[in-house]
């Protein structure tokens, strides 16, 4: 399974940005996909995750900004951002997997910055 994420970028605090990560290759095996994060000097952490069947898992740091969405046609997760914070200034991760995360993309950087 191959992942391949786009939409990061530069943008101001309260602004928006939409990623995007299509997944290739075995991508039927897929179950869960989602969303990581990792700042400078910080471990990797959880930003979102969203099941096959819809459910979905935020970190409280996200919850009522962030929003994960996912197209099974299209073997594609979305992770729409808005209220972007400074602290939210990292390189963004996708992964996907059958019961977690076996697969990852590399990341691609969301700058938030007046």
């Amino acid at each position: 399974v191959q992942l391949q994420a786009s939409g990061g970028g530069l943008v101001q605090p309260g602004g928006s940005l939409r990623l995007s990560c299509a997944a290739s290759g075995r991508a039927s095996s897929i179950n869960h996909m989602g969303w990581y994060r990792q700042a400078p000097g910080k471990q990797r952490e959880l930003v979102a995750t969203i099941t096959s069947g819809g459910t979905t898992n935020y970190a409280d740091s996200v919850k009522g900004r962030f929003t994960i969405s996912r197209d099974n046609a299209k073997n594609t997760v979305y992770l729409q951002m808005n209220s972007l914070k400074l602290e939210d200034t990292a390189v963004y991760y996708c992964g996907a997997g059958r019961w977690g995360m076996d697969y990852w993309g590399k990341g691609t950087l969301v700058t938030v910055s007046s």
